[in-house]
């Protein structure tokens, strides 16, 4: 095990003197509005210009839900369109604190990104998010021309996992996953969380009190499109898009990450693995903290460039 990157240690240090951390609080409306000033304050790269951005609005007529889309631009396109899907616990997060991550992309991979504003428990638990998400993704299999990636960090990358299966089996297709940190077990059973249960940044408290919003039917948490370890142990990963899968080592997500990379690359899958040494769960959002962090996010992305063949990222 390698030491925790300093700059992210006395980041993480001076998150918690000053109050922003735990994530969580007492109740969602608290810990919502807790979490979108963390991230308006710390979005090092939400200036990155992009040739455009606007929202849209789609209806699910399955669901008969309007779900919010928020559309980037590159100035120089490479002909992928990323369906981006925002962390914060399926509780947590909007189109403005995605709004850095999505830049990001948008820039390094020359993609037209497409950031989908779902739903959030409690008061829509599963599987209103990816019901929502899986509509973004047939909206801009329709409206926006690129091949298709879908990805996300933390919760979002969780959604992104169960997304991919659900493309796979009813659509559109997909040309690769890019998947930050995923949350892909909600029995929360891996060696990780407890060796790194106090985080640094996110917890295993964290974890179980997302769960249960997210998952208050304990019925769900054997849904493959939610459990990933169940999709693996019922053979239901082959045939899934190529995938980066990154990890972070001082993250309570750290080994389901690794056991869902070994799992699909098990199936066949195209799977390229990030393993984050020094870093924590959320580190694509702390570049302006952590040289490392920022370092890292680049690599992934990189790797997802690589997956699809592009070139001068």
């Amino acid at each position: 095990m390698s030491a925790l990157d300093p700059e992210l240690a006395a980041g993480m240090e001076k998150l918690a003197a000053d109050g922003w951390l735990p994530i969580t609080r007492e109740t969602p409306e608290e810990a919502r509005r807790n979490y979108r000033d963390l991230a308006l304050i710390r979005r090092g790269a939400a200036d990155l210009p992009v040739a455009g951005v606007h929202d849209d609005v789609l209806t699910d007529p399955t669901t008969d839900t309007d779900v919010v889309v928020r559309v980037y631009e590159p100035e120089h396109a490479s002909g992928i369109t990323v369906v981006w899907l925002h962390g914060g616990g399926w509780v947590l997060g909007d189109l403005d604190t995605a709004d850095a991550a999505a830049r990001r992309v948008c820039r390094h991979l020359g993609a037209r990104v497409v950031s989908a504003d779902y739903r959030l428990a409690p008061e829509h638990p599963h599987p209103a998010p990816l019901q929502d998400a899986h509509a973004a993704l047939r909206w801009a299999a329709t409206h926006v021309v690129g091949r298709l990636v879908v990805g996300g960090d933390s919760a979002g990358a969780g959604l992104a996992a169960g997304l991919a299966l659900l493309a796979r089996d009813w659509g559109p297709r997909l040309e690769a996953q890019l998947l930050l940190y995923p949350p892909i077990d909600p029995t929360m059973s891996s060696e990780s969380v407890a060796t790194n249960a106090d985080g640094p940044f996110l917890t295993a408290g964290d974890m179980r009190w997302f769960y249960a919003r997210y998952l208050p039917d304990p019925v769900a948490h054997a849904d493959p499109s939610v459990n990933l370890g169940e999709a693996a142990r019922l053979g239901e990963l082959a045939d899934l898009a190529p995938a980066v899968v990154a990890v972070a080592e001082f993250d309570p997500l750290r080994d389901e990450g690794l056991a869902h990379a070994a799992a699909m690359a098990a199936a066949g899958v195209d799977v390229r693995l990030l393993r984050g040494e020094g870093l924590v769960h959320g580190y694509f959002g702390l570049g302006a903290v952590s040289r490392a962090a920022r370092a890292e996010g680049d690599r992934a992305l990189d790797a997802l460039a690589g997956l699809l063949g592009l070139n001068g990222t």
